[in-house]
Formats: C-alpha cells, sequence, structure tokens
C-alpha cells in the first residue's frame, strides 16, 4: 500500500464531506428529520426527486449484509431446506402409487418445466436485490408487494407444524435407546385374576398402538381436545430451543449446523441401503418399486400430483431460497446453482425410496411369512372338517408348519380352490402375496412411525437403527426449518431493522406459545388441517404472481439484461420461452385443478377410534371448516390489500414508512423526474458515470473508493457491485422496505 494512501484518503473523504455540506445547504426538500447517521433513499409521488442524507464522519464504516462463509455452505443450506421430510416418506408414496418407475418420467419433465426455472428466478432476484422476500417484490412493484407478505404468513403457518413433526422425531429418538424397542411388542395388562393382551395394540399392531396411544394419546375426534399431551410438550420446546439457537446469529450460527444436518442424512440413507439389501425381500421391494406400469402415466392425475410434489420439494413460494440467495455476491453463478440444487433433490428422493421399498421389502416378506403359517394351521385344522387330505401334496407336511413355505402354501390355495370354487370364501383362508402387502401404500407418520419402526424391529441390533433413523429424521426437519424460519426473519429485518437475536427469540417463543395446539390429545387432527390448507393453495397463487411480476410486470427482457450483468453471460433463451409463457401456463392450470380439487373434496381428516382400534374419515365440525377457509384467506389477503392499498393511493408508492431504504453510506441525490417514455432502464442494471444521461451526481449510487480515479468507480450492480447498493434510482420503482 503506498505510503500517502491515508492522506490521500483523507483528503477524498474531506471532499466528499464538502461536497455533503454544500448539497445539504442548497437542499430545500430535504426534511430535517433525515439527517441522521443513515442514508434515505425517499422517493415521492409527484416531486420526481430524491433526498439522501450521509453522515458527515468519514471513519464510519458502510453496513455490510451478511455473507456465506463459503460456496460449500450456501449450497448446503439450500440443499437442506429443499430436502425434508417430503423426500422421505411423500415421493415414494407417490412413486408407487403412480406406476412405479414410469412416474419418474413426468417428475422428470416437470421439474425441466416448472422446478428449475422458478428456482432459477427466486435465487436470481434473491441475489440482485439482496433482500428478503418483502423486499425484493416490494422493489420490483409496490402493488404486488404483498407477496412477500403473503409468503411470510404461510411460512408461520408451515413452521408452527412442521416443528411439531420434528417435536415427534425427537420423542421416538428418545425412546430408541432401549431394548427391546418399546414399540416392539404389544403391553400386557395385568389384574387380580389374569393377564392379557391391550385389547386396542390386539385389534391393530404394537407400533401403531405405540403411535397412537404411548406417543400421541390421540382423542376420537378433533373436537375432543383432551388436555395437554407433556410428552410431546417437552419435545416441542425442546425443538424450539434448537431452531432458536441455531438461527440467533442468521446465517453465522445456521450455517455451521448445516455442515452437519444437510449432510449427515445422506450418512444414514447409504447405510440403510447397504444393510437392507443384505435383508431377505429387499429386492423384492425394489422391484415393485421400479416396475413400471406405463399406462398409469396417461392419467392427469400423476401428472397434477407430480407437479405438485415438484413445486413442494423445492421449497418454491416459501421466501427461504430468496432469503438464503440474498446473502450471496452479486456475481455468484446463481444458475448452476439453480440447476445442482434441483438435482441433488432428486436423486435424494429416489435414494429414499429405493431405502424405503428395501425395507418395505424386507418387511412384507416377514408378514408374508406370518401369514402363510397362521393359513396353514387353518388349513390343518380344517383336513376332515371341510379340507379332504387327499387335497394336500405329499411332499408338504402340515405337522411341521414352519417347514411349509410360501410357494407350498400357494400350491395348496391354488388346489383348493380349484376344488372348492363355491366354498372357499367360507373357508376364511388368505392368499398370502408379497405384492398385496407392498400394495398396502402407506405415506407421511404412517410410513414414518408405523410401517418403518414395524421393520425396524426385526433388524438385528435394531435401537441402533432407530436411533439413526430418528435422528436423520430430525436433521431433515430442521434443514427445512432453517430455511422456513429465514423466510420469515430476513424479509422482516430488511424492512423494519430490528434486531435478529430478538426477533428471533420472539418468533420462536410466540411459535412455540400457538404450537401448544398441536399437541393436545386431538393435535394430530390439527397437524393435517394446516398441512391440507395452510399452504398448497396460497404457495401456488404466490409462485403464479411472483412468475407474473417478473415476466410481464417488470419485464422479462430487462429481466435478462440483468441476469446477463450478474452472471457475466445471458442465459438459455429456454428460459424465456418459460419464464414468459410455459411456466405460467403450468401454474395456472395446476392452480386451477388444485382448487378444484379442494373444493369437490369436503374437508376431513382420518381420526382413530380407540373402541374399534381403526382409522375412519370424519367431516371437519362447522367451525373446523371456518378454521381451513380461514387459514387460505389469511394467507392470501396480504396480496389484494397492499395491491388495494397502493392504487388507490391509500398508501403511497413512495411514502417514507413505506419506501424508505435505509443505508449507512451513499451519496446525496437530488434529480427531477424522468419522462415516463425514457424509463427504459433496466430496474437493477446500473451504469457507469461515464454511460449517464446527465452529468449530475445522482443519477447512480456508488459505493465510495477508497483509492484515487474514476476507474474505480464502478457501478454497483456490475460484477463487481456488493453490499446494499441499488442503482438507477431514477428508473427503479420504489422499495416498501
Amino acid at each position: 500500500m503506498p505510503k500517502n494512501s491515508k492522506a490521500v484518503k483523507r483528503e477524498l473523504d474531506d471532499d466528499v464531506t464538502e461536497s455533503v455540506k454544500d448539497l445539504l445547504s442548497n437542499e430545500d426538500a430535504c426534511d430535517d428529520s433525515f439527517k441522521k447517521s443513515s442514508l434515505i433513499v425517499n422517493s415521492r409521488e409527484g416531486e420526481g426527486k430524491e433526498c439522501d442524507v450521509e453522515e458527515g464522519g468519514s471513519d464510519s464504516e458502510e453496513e455490510e449484509r451478511p455473507a456465506w462463509n463459503s460456496k460449500l455452505q450456501y449450497i448446503l443450506a439450500q440443499v437442506g431446506f429443499s430436502v425434508g421430510l417430503g423426500n422421505v416418506w411423500r415421493f415414494p408414496y407417490l412413486c408407487q402409487k403412480n406406476g412405479g418407475g414410469a412416474y419418474l418420467v413426468p417428475y422428470l419433465i416437470l421439474l425441466v418445466l416448472i422446478g428449475i426455472p422458478l428456482f432459477f428466478l427466486e435465487l436470481a432476484v434473491g441475489q440482485r436485490i439482496r433482500r428478503g422476500s418483502i423486499g425484493v417484490w416490494n422493489y420490483i412493484s409496490p402493488r404486488l408487494g404483498g407477496i412477500g407478505f403473503a409468503s411470510c404468513i404461510v411460512c408461520f403457518f408451515v413452521a408452527l407444524y412442521y416443528n411439531v413433526i420434528i417435536s415427534w422425531s425427537l420423542f421416538y429418538f428418545s425412546q430408541s435407546f432401549q431394548q427391546p424397542l418399546p414399540w416392539h411388542e404389544c403391553p400386557l395388562v395385568k389384574n387380580k385374576t389374569s393377564t392379557h393382551v391391550e385389547p386396542e395394540c390386539e385389534k391393530s399392531s404394537a407400533t401403531t398402538y405405540y403411535w397412537y396411544r404411548d406417543a400421541l394419546d390421540i382423542s376420537d375426534s378433533i373436537s375432543e381436545g383432551g388436555g395437554l399431551n407433556w410428552k410431546m410438550t417437552v419435545c416441542l420446546l425442546a425443538a424450539w430451543s434448537m431452531v432458536c439457537l441455531a438461527m440467533i446469529k442468521g446465517i453465522q450460527s445456521s450455517g455451521k449446523v448445516m455442515y452437519f444436518s444437510s449432510l449427515f442424512p445422506y450418512v444414514v440413507l447409504i447405510c440403510f441401503l447397504a444393510r437392507a439389501l443384505l435383508l431377505k425381500g429387499s429386492v423384492d421391494g425394489i422391484r415393485h418399486m421400479f416396475t413400471p406400469k406405463l399406462e398409469i402415466m396417461l392419467e392427469a392425475k400423476v401428472w397434477r400430483e407430480a407437479a405438485t410434489q415438484v413445486f413442494f420439494a423445492l421449497g418454491l413460494g416459501f421466501g427461504g431460497v430468496i432469503a438464503f440467495s440474498s446473502y450471496n455476491k452479486r456475481d455468484n453463478n446463481c444458475h448452476f446453482d439453480a440447476v445442482l440444487v434441483s438435482f441433488i433433490n432428486f436423486f435424494t428422493s429416489v435414494l429414499a425410496t429405493l431405502v424405503v421399498f428395501a425395507v418395505l421389502g424386507f418387511k412384507a416378506n416377514i408378514m408374508n411369512d406370518k401369514c402363510v403359517a397362521l393359513n396353514t394351521n387353518k388349513i390343518a385344522a380344517l383336513l376332515g372338517n371341510g379340507i379332504e387330505a387327499t387335497l394336500i401334496p405329499h411332499h408338504i407336511n402340515l405337522t411341521q408348519v414352519s417347514q411349509v413355505t410360501a410357494d407350498d402354501y400357494h400350491q395348496m390355495i391354488d388346489i383348493i380352490k380349484g376344488v372348492k370354487e363355491n366354498e372357499f370364501q367360507k373357508l376364511g383362508l388368505e392368499s398370502c402375496s408379497i405384492e398385496d402387502e407392498l400394495n398396502k401404500a402407506v405415506q407421511g407418520t404412517g410410513l414414518a412411525f408405523i410401517a418403518f419402526t414395524e421393520a425396524m424391529t426385526h433388524f438385528p441390533a435394531s435401537p441402533f437403527w432407530s436411533v439413526m433413523f430418528f435422528l436423520m429424521l430430525v436433521n431433515l426437519g430442521l434443514g427445512s426449518m432453517f430455511g422456513t424460519i429465514e423466510g420469515i426473519l430476513t424479509p422482516l429485518i430488511d424492512a423494519f431493522k430490528v434486531r435478529k437475536e430478538f426477533l428471533t427469540v420472539g418468533c420462536c417463543v410466540l411459535a412455540f406459545s400457538i404450537g401448544l395446539l398441536f399437541v393436545q390429545r386431538s393435535g394430530n387432527y390439527f397437524v393435517t388441517m394446516f398441512d391440507d390448507y395452510s399452504a398448497t393453495l396460497p404457495l401456488l397463487i404466490v409462485v403464479v404472481l411472483e412468475n407474473i411480476a417478473v415476466a410481464w410486470v417488470y419485464g422479462i427482457d430487462k429481466f435478462f439484461e440483468d441476469l446477463k450483468d450478474m452472471l457475466g453471460f445471458a442465459p438459455y433463451r429456454f428460459y424465456y420461452y418459460m419464464w414468459k409463457f410455459i411456466t405460467p401456463i403450468l401454474l395456472l392450470v395446476l392452480l386451477c385443478s388444485s382448487f378444484i380439487q379442494l373444493i369437490m373434496t369436503p374437508p376431513s381428516y382420518n381420526a382413530w377410534i380407540q373402541e374399534e382400534a381403526v382409522e375412519k374419515t370424519l367431516r371437519f365440525p362447522p367451525w373446523g371448516i371456518g378454521v381451513c377457509i380461514s387459514l387460505v384467506v389469511m394467507a392470501i389477503m396480504p396480496v389484494p390489500v397492499v395491491f388495494c392499498l397502493r392504487y388507490f393511493n391509500i398508501v403511497d408508492e413512495g411514502s417514507g414508512g413505506l419506501a424508505a431504504v435505509s443505508y449507512k453510506k451513499g451519496r446525496i441525490i437530488k434529480e427531477s423526474g424522468r419522462p415516463e417514455e425514457d424509463d427504459d432502464a433496466s430496474l437493477i442494471h446500473g451504469k457507469s458515470p461515464s454511460e449517464a444521461p446527465s452529468p449530475m451526481p445522482g443519477n447512480s449510487i456508488y459505493r465510495k473508493q477508497s483509492g484515487g480515479g474514476t476507474e474505480g468507480d464502478t457501478a454497483p450492480n456490475g460484477r463487481y457491485g456488493i453490499g446494499y447498493l441499488m442503482a438507477s434510482t431514477p428508473d427503479m420503482p420504489e422499495s416498501d422496505l
């Protein structure tokens, strides 16, 4: 560094200070209240000018936005957010239900047509504008500023019940350090005269009983609250404490946690796959999984469910993607990130599907062996009393049931069915097919807490595998929770400039308090309600509006200029047509079909009836239907409210309270408004002083350089622009931050 650099810097700072004083002395429009330590860019409608005030002192440092420590940390954060519980317990179910391996074809097609373009769009706007969802959409179009608020509300609703699922996983994790596992067999009830198996467990199964009775202690309907379940309340408190501690310092603290929470699930999945492949019947499950049923691909429902899964798998519309990318450098290659994270998500879903069906194939073989043994005993009991001994092949010895194989049993059944075709139903014999067992499709909590836990009880060293599985679920959930909470905190901090620590603690305390609704005895039914109604329709509307805002309101051509300026190369023309035509049309079709399905399907939930030990589908009571409607309306309400406030000028599009963006350093700007027809410059694209159409210093806001010369005064939105800098302020829509 030159010896006289400090002197040069001091002279430059003195020049800037003098220019500030000169401008302030001639500035009548700037109110004294604006003369504070932060620069305020305030656009006033009708005046066509901007008043910027900078603190005179040159020693204070420019406020910097937090940044990721490394590219790996950022990628892990995005992967952790997008890869969640749905990849483990939703994708395998959809794959099985919708044609096995054939389902991957529509999924991949829609991933390319919907998933990657929208994911790229959210990454790009977040990285370029460097704000959370509220700031981004206010910046692009103040009248569509409600999109950001809607995203925040949906994130909050999802966080409320998503953390409850993490608390369930924590409970099972804490109970897994036992041999045998507590859900290994049905409990015994002892009285003065006898000991018998718990009737509710005997009618269902050990894992089903443990889930509904020991873990949830569930009531018979949503109307029966039943008080708090203290075990789950403690687990929910632990879950929110973990989220709060990880998020309290923002990405500086949560980013470090990502190394474990994002990578550990892959270690567990690979270990599970290796172990499952060594078990009897695992290949049956995988074969069943990937046997394509091509005729199902022609059904519209398959494509709708594939589109919905693509949509939610990548976390579109939540604001978490935008929040995470806003901490990137502006020249980061977000197109590469979008493709990479999307395909990591897809291959994770396929890996999880392999694991799930390898384990379920093992479980199906065990259940099939039990079925064969039970029905062989029935045949032995019916010999001479409905079944003639001559019908039994000579090589089958019914006195040794354990030696009767599945093939032997099916041979007997075929003979008996052929001879006693009319009387076969009365004999009460089952077919005992592995395919039938695998066709019992389960998803969500039924897969994780019932089917999978039952399979693990038959593993050697079952407590170890149970600990690993539920620790994996906790990490998958936390990775998604970090992105969801970031989608709430980052926009609010950008908008209202509150302390991150206070807002994080306040948000978590409020969410835990409301979350007590989900840990009462009827809480599982409220989780179902929020899962079905608080996110699906509102998020679809949010993403449709996001796409329209960028492609049509702001302009796809301007957006492509911004991307070229930011990335250093023009994106493929493929994205131009996707964003402008194909993706909006597909989203509108998906939105309409989801809305029709919602209208045609009466609001209902699956209730566990204790006396009968079965699940029954019940309608929500009138107040429950009211809550369902309220969830959808509350999530969408900010969009029309903000639009009306802006459109009818109830809240000025340039009002100080909603349009001010605070920075610590900047330059004074006073410039008359440009004619409407000249407003063709890019909203985000910056120009260097030499390119500016006016010699006035207010054409762009630049970071003050420490070295001399005009060459270093580069436009902040070019390849070297970082920090809280925005350019071309006369041409940009007013921000509502």
